[in-house]
């Protein structure tokens, strides 16, 4: 016989099937009804799906607050150009790389992997030491090294052009390809967190103290996680390059670090969905106030708002959801199928 348990469980697990689905249709509407402006913003869009849903699988999953992983998506973006540009290219602009870098030409699929696969273990050596850390010290931490990373981008100019853009990538992502990655993100963390890592990083989360005398290490679940969530902001670093075809060290800085901050704690950073919601709450009212800002006509009169009003009103709009949420939209809930749909009658017992 079912427990409820077991039902419930089975609820959870439409999660991310929901939210792909979600997605879906999302890319279809815009596909089907938008132009190339509106596919633009789709695939934007997605794009910060896989960076969010990445940061989401530490972040989430641990109550530690990153201020790094933007660092990673760095780090991803210029592995995938060292290894698809073409030779030409590379000795113009970045004339320091290793002979055998320089005449690399893989596949933009197989660059992203090495992109996510070279954040992820630089994610393993750095975390050793900074998730030692708990709290507002880790936190610091992640913000030194997205600092130190910045800096070394910035000034190794021979390898990474430095503060001068690396132009001539290929232009490959579209609302597809950005669709497929976000949904292996998603599917990847809501494996993580119904796996026996994740149960016992969130219960880290709950009471570490208590977590650290049943047994459970803390470190070791922290790292994995870490190591997880740097793969996917490596892969979504990637995807930001080639779909523009230029990189620079500041685009992956403070700026891509706020955004991602702003959607997670929109949406929730206590769940998956939340993560979700967050990205499409925060890309489809930056559309809408930048439509504003270019000027519309209402009932013949022209409507429009001063530059620079999207930031100010997104930022107002955060303050808004902190005060009256504070734990987001969705509130740590997840999206998912009634309990009556997949498990048949429902019980009394808990």
């Amino acid at each position: 016989m079912t427990t409820q348990h077991q039902i419930r469980r089975r609820a959870a697990a439409t999660t991310p099937v929901l939210l792909i689905l979600v997605l879906l249709a999302f890319v279809l509407l815009v596909l089907t009804f938008g132009d190339r402006s509106t596919a633009r913003m789709a695939t934007d869009a997605l794009i910060s799906v896989t960076l969010v849903v990445g940061f989401w699988i530490f972040a989430g999953n641990s109550g530690v607050i990153s201020f790094g992983h933007a660092a990673f998506a760095c780090v991803g973006a210029y592995v995938s150009a060292w290894t698809t540009l073409r030779p030409a290219m590379k000795t113009m602009l970045l004339p320091g790389l290793p002979a055998w870098l320089a005449q690399a030409e893989w596949p933009v699929f197989a660059a992203a992997l090495a992109g996510g696969a070279v954040a992820a273990l630089l994610a393993l050596v750095t975390g050793a030491a900074i998730l030692r850390l708990s709290g507002i010290a880790a936190s610091i931490a992640t913000f030194a090294f997205l600092a130190m990373v910045n800096a070394i981008w910035s000034n190794w100019t021979p390898v990474t052009g430095g503060t001068s853009s690396v132009v001539g990538l290929a232009r490959y992502v579209g609302p597809w390809v950005a669709l497929g990655w976000a949904a292996a993100a998603i599917l990847v963390a809501a494996l993580y967190a119904h796996s026996a890592s994740g149960l016992a990083l969130r219960a880290t989360r709950e009471d570490e103290v208590a977590a650290a005398a049943s047994g459970i290490d803390t470190f070791r679940h922290r790292l994995l996680a870490y190591a997880l969530s740097a793969f996917f902001c490596g892969v979504g670093g990637a995807l930001m390059g080639h779909a523009i075809g230029v990189i620079n060290p500041d685009a992956y800085y403070l700026s891509l670090t706020f955004v991602m901050l702003a959607m997670l704690v929109t949406g929730g950073i206590g769940s998956l969905s939340g993560a979700v919601v967050g990205v499409v709450a925060v890309t489809l009212a930056g559309e809408a106030l930048l439509t504003l800002e270019h000027g519309v006509t209402l009932a013949g009169v022209p409507v429009s708002l001063p530059p620079g009003s999207q930031q100010i009103l997104i930022a107002l709009a955060m303050i808004l959801v902190l005060v009256f949420r504070p734990a987001g939209l969705l509130a740590g809930r997840e999206i998912a199928l009634p309990v009556r749909w997949v498990g048949g009658r429902r019980t009394d017992s808990n």
